[in-house]
This record gives C-alpha cells, sequence and structure tokens, in this order.
C-alpha cells in the first residue's frame, strides 16, 4: 500500500525530526540553528547515495519545536510509563528521541490521528531496531495517549 504525497511527507518530516532531535541532544545546537541546518541541507536531499523524500517542512517545524519547548513536561510523562529502575538516560538515544516526538504528537497535535501517529513512530522504530523495540514504542505511546484521553 503506497502513500499519498502528503502521508509520504509527514513521514519524512517524522523521521527527519527524529534525527534533528537526536542531533541536538548529542551536540546541543540550539533550536534555531538546527531547524535551519535540516532546511538546507537535510530533509529532501540526497545523503550517501539516499535520496530522503520530500519532506512537510512545516510538520517538521512543529515536531522539533514542540519536543524542545515541551521537553521537560514530555520526559516526565514519558519516565512515569518506564518500567521500575529505568531512567530515560538508560534508554538508547535514538529510542529516547523517537518516544520524545511521538509523545509529543500525542499531546500536542490533536490533529494528527493518534493510530496514525503510534504507527507512524512504530515505523520510524523499526528503521532502526528490531521488533522487540519497535513494539516496545506502541507500548508506551500508546500509555501516553490514554493518559491525554485520546
Amino acid at each position: 500500500m503506497s502513500q499519498n504525497p502528503k502521508s509520504q511527507a509527514r513521514s519524512a518530516a517524522r523521521l527527519g525530526a527524529v534525527q534533528a532531535l537526536y542531533q541536538q541532544q548529542m551536540e546541543g545546537t540550539a533550536l534555531a540553528k538546527l531547524l535551519n541546518e535540516f532546511h538546507q541541507y537535510r530533509l529532501g536531499r540526497v545523503i550517501e547515495d539516499e535520496e530522503y523524500a520530500e519532506a512537510d517542512v512545516d510538520f517538521f517545524d512543529d515536531i522539533v519545536a514542540g519536543v524542545d519547548a515541551r521537553r521537560a513536561e514530555i520526559d516526565d510523562k514519558l519516565t512515569g510509563r518506564l518500567a521500575d529502575g529505568w531512567t530515560l538516560a538508560r534508554l538508547d538515544k535514538t529510542m529516547l528521541q523517537i518516544l520524545r516526538a511521538g509523545a509529543y504528537e500525542l499531546l500536542g497535535r490533536p490533529d494528527v490521528p493518534k493510530a496514525s501517529a503510534i504507527s507512524e513512530y512504530v515505523d520510524v522504530a523499526k528503521a532502526f531496531f528490531d521488533d522487540r523495540e519497535a513494539k516496545f514504542v506502541n507500548g508506551i505511546l500508546d500509555a501516553i495517549a490514554k493518559e491525554a484521553g485520546r
């Protein structure tokens, strides 16, 4: 089943947002510089022979800026969903960004259907991890959606 162009553009924006958030965590890049860099050089470009789909830039910006603005709230909700003894610091850094971006969409984007937001981030997780981690993403985001009344 192929996605329509708008859906593909949003999928590309989500993957780009996870990459941008990862870069921000690792390098401490300021938000404006980070967004500009991704607009100029990353979104919809060919990198190492891999062509990135055209991304919905406004959607990308909203996810990255939304996570940045609401990180404390999002991290608090994520921490509440982890097993006893687990902290966000123990999570793989890419996994943490997937969960943050997904949580932001569930909390801050009521226009995005809950099921599609969760399934999109499960797909992003599958790009980096195996099925066990993808199920973890599904479980955490589903719990956050329920807590948010979605």
